[in-house]
């Protein structure tokens, strides 16, 4: 199976990293100091599960020239979406599946516009991890998770044979879900709390889920987030804002979603495709959105300054 990594950051670069070491035939997109590292030195992988190196790395910034892919694992930033369409056409036959681990949700109905409805499935991942430097990642927190699944919940080979590749790699717990357009609804609604929650506050997990006003706006972002996605016709269970906060007061208190550490480190970030959609998304559906729009007034103005603008 050709597999093509198109996003070699955090995440494309551990489960993509996981399994080059595994010994499957893994192609890394990268560009800039990143690709250069890969290919002098390989790709170094520092987790908590445990040290690896992949060398050496097959890695190219021309998606061109690997030519038609088996599978492609999506995980560049949801605002390089539209850019990365574009570069991943030369990469998509008929046989191909697109399975993506963005942040968000809109993703999935520009990749279903931009593609043969075939060539997609549902995808979401969760893990803490990032680049620590050219060539090297660093997991720290979360073990990694993994689900995807057909769009229209059939049971298929392409999806059964993917699951078992996962599942052969130690340490990385596999899911296929009845419905993975639920299973991402649900992941929106925690990602898209906690990302504009952590941000506006600029603490870790740990803090603002210890104080009560901040552990409040949370609460009520992730209770509009989950009333669009019920208006959208997506089965979300009432108990899902009480379960995601249980899981999130189990989680360590220095965590830091991506989103929130870009925007504090002053880079850009993915505000717009989680608090943003959000807001998009429940105006589309009469849905009121009153907290996510308090987020993106108050952290609007350092996306601009991140960008430029």
């Amino acid at each position: 199976m050709k597999i093509v990594i198109f996003g070699s950051g955090g995440v494309g670069g551990y489960f993509g990293g996981r399994l080059a070491h595994a010994g499957q035939d893994v192609t890394f997109i990268a560009r800039g100091a990143h690709l250069a590292a890969i290919q002098k030195s390989g790709l170094r992988v520092d987790s908590i599960g445990g040290d690896f190196r992949v060398h050496p790395a097959k890695a190219t910034d021309s998606p061109q020239s690997i030519g038609e892919a088996d599978l492609i694992l999506l995980a560049v930033k949801a605002w390089q979406l539209d850019d990365a369409l574009a570069q991943m056409k030369p990469l998509v036959g008929g046989q191909t599946v697109i399975l993506p681990l963005l942040n968000g949700i809109e993703h999935l109905d520009k990749l279903l516009a931009a593609f043969d409805h075939k060539n997609v499935v549902g995808g979401l991942c969760r893990i803490s991890s990032f680049i620590e430097a050219p060539g090297h990642i660093r997991h720290v927190g979360v073990q990694p998770y993994i689900a995807f699944g057909e769009l229209d919940q059939a049971k298929t080979e392409r999806i059964e044979f993917i699951r078992q590749m996962f599942a052969a790699l130690d340490g990385i717990l596999v899911d296929v879900p009845a419905d993975i357009r639920v299973t991402m609804w649900e992941k929106f609604v925690f990602i898209s709390g906690t990302s504009g929650v952590g941000a506006y506050t600029r603490q870790p997990i740990g803090g603002y889920r210890n104080d009560p006003i901040a552990r409040q706006m949370l609460i009520d972002a992730m209770n509009e987030t989950a009333a669009v996605g019920r208006a959208r016709g997506v089965m979300l269970s009432e108990s899902l804002v009480a379960d995601t906060m249980k899981r999130i007061d189990a989680l360590p208190y220095a965590m830091l979603a991506s989103m929130q550490k870009d925007m504090m480190e002053g880079r850009p970030s993915e505000l717009n495709e989680q608090t943003g959609a959000v807001i998009r998304l429940g105006r589309a559906v009469g849905v009121p959105t009153p907290t996510h729009e308090k987020l993106l007034v108050a952290l609007l103005p350092l996306e601009r300054k991140a960008r430029g603008k």
